[in-house]
């Protein structure tokens, strides 16, 4: 206990040092969540959150997720996948000139941005289901305003110092020792925003070669204007507006509230045990009492500078790092674990009631999340399947409909946009079905009833072709319009795409 007594001793001090009171808290608080609702007027100066380094399971969760997230983001433009000869062998590329998306063995063409809408509409149920069981995990852990914020500030305690050293040293008058380290912080936090603007450029040109360029200065004028613009937001939201972004400039903490409900698991401040709280003397009996002593520690680890303890907030994160450091005060104190914890609000009213706590995973909401997330996977599925390296569209000439040759015969003309996805050369046949009497022509290939079209590896090829029905068949057609079908064959593999459009004549 005397171990236990000297670091309360400790860290009283260090909060009446760092709040500008007295041990005892007499002249003013020891920590103050500046952001808190009941401290926070319609408007006001931003004041600085100096959060305090803590150790713990979720702690070490947040380094493990920062180094797996930051190792995809820089390492993923470096990674090869062998297409075949004349082709990127960048695993995944935005491929703007050649207009693909290349990721691993997939090529997205632009008529296929369909797979990229549905991947965003997986990513979102994803979210909403992750959310409505656990919160704001993504908030707290996986964003990359979290991650760029957290590494930014490891960067500043490198430097700096840990929370009470950072608020004296800024509090301090200038002197060569500060301004090194200042120096030192903002240098770094360039060389990352610049190395992350780097990287987000790399995924839009084959990486060694636009690296390569960089070093000569020879890179295209656009890549040095994308690096600049991601290197200074990345500075700007990273190292200086920080929590500022998540609070005013994020719209999902707005939304985020209509994906939660009372069996949500939250990071929360178990009140009926916690309160009343305030200072625990060595050897004093916890009976009549709570488990919080007040020591605001929770406070200032908090990176968003709230107070767990008024309850859930807008502003809240859900980092859990103020679970990590009340643990270790109840640890100190000789108090179970979890008085902070993730919690529901059910579970609080069934504490409060008597009941037993328990955990509700599988219930309408999330049930409704997974069943719609499956579906939408197994229609991305039953799509990929069945996607061809055959795609062939149709439009029909607007202006005019239609044409009535000499001999009183009826031409429509059409644009046929034949897509060959294939990575060779290919010679496709065209020709026409459900349109009894028609003759197909081609103005290169006139008198002819089919076509060929050479279309090139990995090209489109627009072809023109009149479609013309007899004058006594065309009078024949009820209401002006018939329709019919365009059928293109790949002479080599056998495969079919069929397109369906309309036959226009004068009608009656």
């Amino acid at each position: 206990m005397t171990d236990t007594a000297t670091t309360l001793e400790r860290l009283a001090a260090e909060a009446a040092a760092t709040a500008g009171a007295s041990p005892h808290g007499e002249e003013g608080e020891r920590y103050t969540a500046v952001n808190s609702e009941k401290n926070r007027p319609l408007y006001a100066s931003r004041v600085k959150v100096y959060p305090k380094l803590v150790h713990g399971t979720f702690r070490r969760l947040k380094w493990l997720v920062m180094a797996i997230t930051l190792t995809i983001y820089y390492v993923t433009p470096w990674l090869r996948w062998d297409r075949g000869p004349n082709l990127p062998d960048q695993a995944v590329l935005l491929d703007f000139p050649a207009r693909r998306f290349y990721f691993f063995f997939l090529e997205i063409w632009p008529q296929e941005f369909y797979y990229v809408t549905g991947l965003l509409i997986l990513a979102a149920l994803g979210l909403f289901l992750v959310t409505s069981v656990a919160g704001r995990v993504w908030c707290g852990y996986a964003c990359p305003q979290t991650v760029w914020t957290d590494l930014f500030i490891h960067v500043e305690r490198f430097f700096e110092g840990d929370r009470a050293k950072r608020i004296r040293l800024d509090k301090s008058s200038w002197s060569a020792g500060k301004l090194a380290r200042k120096a030192g912080k903002h240098l770094t936090w360039v060389l990352i925003a610049l190395a992350t603007g780097g990287a987000w450029v790399f995924y839009f040109a084959d990486a060694p070669t636009l690296a390569s360029q960089f070093l000569t200065f020879d890179a295209p004028s656009a890549a040095y204007l994308f690096v600049g613009l991601f290197a200074l937001t990345t500075y700007l939201l990273g190292g200086i507006a920080r929590e500022q972004v998540c609070i005013y400039m994020c719209p999902w903490p707005r939304i985020q509230g209509a994906m939660f409900d009372e069996e949500s698991l939250l990071v929360s401040y178990k009140e009926d045990r916690g309160e009343t709280r305030g200072p625990h003397k060595k050897g004093a009996s916890w009976e009549g009492r709570g488990d919080c002593i007040d020591c605001g520690q929770c406070v200032a680890a908090c990176p968003m500078g709230i107070d767990i303890r008024d309850g859930m907030q807008l502003e809240c994160i859900q980092c859990a790092l103020c679970i990590d450091a009340c643990d270790e005060i109840m640890d100190r104190v000789e108090r179970p674990r979890g008085l902070i914890a993730y919690d529901t609000f059910r579970n609080q009213e069934r504490r409060r009631a008597g009941e037993t706590p328990r955990l509700s995973i599988l219930r309408p909401r999330t049930i409704l999340y997974s069943v719609v997330l499956a579906l939408v996977a197994a229609i991305m599925l039953v799509a990929l399947s069945n996607r061809t390296t055959l795609d062939v569209s149709v439009l029909a000439d607007r202006n005019p409909l239609f044409v009535r040759l000499s001999d009183g015969s009826i031409r429509n003309g059409y644009q046929v946009k034949i897509v060959n996805k294939e990575h060779s050369e290919r010679i496709f046949r065209v020709s026409i079905d459900g349109l009894e009497g028609a003759i197909l022509t081609r103005p290169a290939l006139a008198g002819e009833d089919t076509a060929t079209v050479i279309v090139e590896a990995d090209k489109l090829e627009n072809a023109r072709f009149f479609v013309s029905l007899p004058a006594d068949l065309a009078a024949a057609i009820k209401g002006g319009e018939a329709d019919f079908d365009f059928v293109v064959t790949d002479t080599e593999s056998g495969k079919i795409a069929t397109r369906s459009t309309t036959f226009r004549g004068p009608g009656k």
